[in-house]
């Protein structure tokens, strides 16, 4: 493979994904496509950013024109460029659609007139909804209940359109609450971090007691890489794990290696506007690649804590959860 055009590559999941895979494809050129919003940050990529195979471009997947110039001679790209935080999409609806369903159109745009062979949509389980019981297989139909969550179905649908009518290959994949290291303190795991560290509260929605499955960065990553190498056209992938937690546990693990009491470090707050309980994917399908999950929250929530704890710097002072 010569060449792959990878959005949002500066951003928590973007710069994890390129650095593995630039590991793993050691004659690939990558080009890195990224807005640098709040979320981003070129330091992730500190490592690789000045190889002769690495080339940062700072931009916005809604300029046309400067797509079709990155696309051209494309053998992969992989979209995960998108605003992506619940909370924020409650009041920047507008944003979230023309960052995620008009930005994901002139994407799909670019690489039809360059004829780009494959491309991998990262997309959410929460297109999915709630479910209370069970979970959610790949042909299930799509519920979106916030925002944000409906900005990812719509360009979903986009993407089934394009596929349909101009016979584009292209992969989705819908995964769970990926954590790791560079996440913006926005999310529960690193804004638990931010906040204890600058002795602040925890904020919990509601009871606390919704449910969330947290799947590892890198072994989100790994699964991008096998999809790859064991394509199959327009194909869609939930990747996942089984390890379930409540909000209120992660929490509680938080404190726990802190060393802070709960009830004198958290207040309990009004909920969302809509806060689904619960969501979880079924992934017997990625895991016909070979592929499972492997690492919990508890395996690596130390190297997480001493990450932001040396890194707390990068964030800009944030007014809340």
């Amino acid at each position: 493979m010569d060449k792959i055009v990878i959005t949002g590559g500066c951003g928590f999941i973007g710069s994890h994904l390129t650095d593995f895979l630039f590991k793993k494809f050691k004659k690939t050129q990558f080009i890195i496509l990224d807005k640098l919003t709040y979320a981003a940050n070129k330091k992730y990529l500190k490592n690789i950013s000045n190889h002769k195979r690495v080339k940062i471009v700072v931009g916005d997947i809604n300029n046309s024109n400067l797509l079709l110039k990155l696309t051209f001679k494309t053998d992969l790209l992989i979209h995960l460029a998108a605003e992506s935080h619940v909370d924020r999409s409650f009041n920047s609806v507008k944003k979230f659609i023309s960052t995620n369903v008009q930005g994901t159109r002139n994407v799909l745009d670019a690489c039809r007139i360059n004829k780009v062979k494959r491309i991998i949509h990262v997309s959410t389980d929460e297109v999915y909804g709630e479910i209370y019981r069970g979970s959610f297989v790949e042909n299930n139909s799509l519920n979106p209940t916030n925002p944000y969550a409906s900005t990812k179905a719509a360009a979903e649908m986009i993407i089934n359109g394009y596929k349909k009518s101009f016979k584009m290959d292209i992969n989705i994949v819908r995964s769970n609450n990926i954590f790791g290291t560079r996440q913006y303190p926005e999310k529960i795991i690193p804004i638990c971090c931010y906040n204890i560290l600058n002795n602040r509260k925890i904020l919990i929605h509601g009871s606390g007691n919704q449910k969330r499955t947290f799947l590892y960065v890198d072994d989100f990553s790994k699964a991008i890489f096998l999809i790859i190498n064991n394509w199959k056209s327009n194909e869609i992938y939930n990747i996942g794990s089984n390890f379930e937690y409540k909000i209120v546990d992660i929490v509680h693990l938080i404190l726990e290696k802190f060393n802070k009491n709960f009830d004198q470090s958290t207040d309990f707050v009004k909920d969302r506007f809509f806060n689904d309980f619960r969501y979880s994917v079924n992934i017997k399908k990625i895991k016909r690649l070979k592929w499972k999950p492997k690492v919990r929250v508890e395996d690596k929530i130390d190297d997480i804590i001493k990450w932001y704890k040396n890194n707390i710097k990068l964030f800009q002072k944030i007014k809340g959860n």
